[in-house]
This record gives structure tokens, sequence and C-alpha cells, in this order.
């Protein structure tokens, strides 16, 4: 995580061969999972300054647009809608040596204010 605020976020992944699905680019799971982390740490930041307990991601849509093998990438969030009850935000995935936009995505996320709605008790972070 490089920045963090409720406004925004920024994540920073070096993709290496471990990222590769099998034609050596890749996996959109990867992406995915950048812009699920994106969205929903920013998000809960936000929902934790307006009293609540967390955010958590309940649609997750990534739209790729350009292959990438190796070498650092950073996932951009910005809030498209915060409300009382979810969130939307947009996460922009770019590769970090030309800016070229590889992904995009889409997450809309549940406010909880209570952790008893994901299983948990009000003691857990």
């Amino acid at each position: 995580m490089e920045e963090l605020s409720p406004d925004h976020s920024r994540v920073r992944l070096e993709i290496d061969a471990r990222h590769a699905q099998p034609h050596g680019i890749v996996h959109g799971g990867t992406y995915a999972t950048l812009i699920e982390t994106a969205a929903s740490t920013a998000a809960s930041v936000w929902a934790m300054a307006n009293g609540m307990r967390a955010a958590v991601g309940v649609s997750n849509t990534t739209d790729f647009y350009r292959s990438h093998r190796t070498g650092p990438v950073v996932a951009d969030a910005t809030p498209v809608h915060r409300g009382r009850t979810q969130q939307v935000w947009q996460v922009e995935i770019t590769r970090v040596d030309d800016g070229k936009l590889l992904a995009r995505g889409q997450v809309r996320l549940q406010n909880l204010q209570s952790m008893s709605a994901i299983g948990a008790d009000d003691t857990s972070p």
C-alpha cells in the first residue's frame, strides 16, 4: 500500500512469473485481487471515519485492456458513490514504466454497522 486515505488508495505490486497464467501474462485474478484490495481498504477507512465498523465487497467487475508480463503496476482507487449502506469505487491499474492502462474495475461495497454481519464479533478489527 503506497497511499491510503478515505478518498483514495494506491497499491503497488511487482509482477513476476508467480502472477502469470499459462500464456505467461498476468492472470486476471491478480488484477481482480488488486482492485478489491485497493477499493475495500479505502472504503473501510471512509466507513470508519463516518462511524461505521468497515466496508466489505459484494461485487467486483474487472475489465482487461492490455497484457503485461513482468514489472511494477499500481492500482489507484477513487470513490464513485458513498452512501449510508453502500459504496462504489472505481480502480485503474496502470503499468509504472509507461503509465498505460492495463485493467479497470468497479467494486460495490456494503457498509457494516456491526461485524456480526460477517460472522465476527464487534471486538474484531
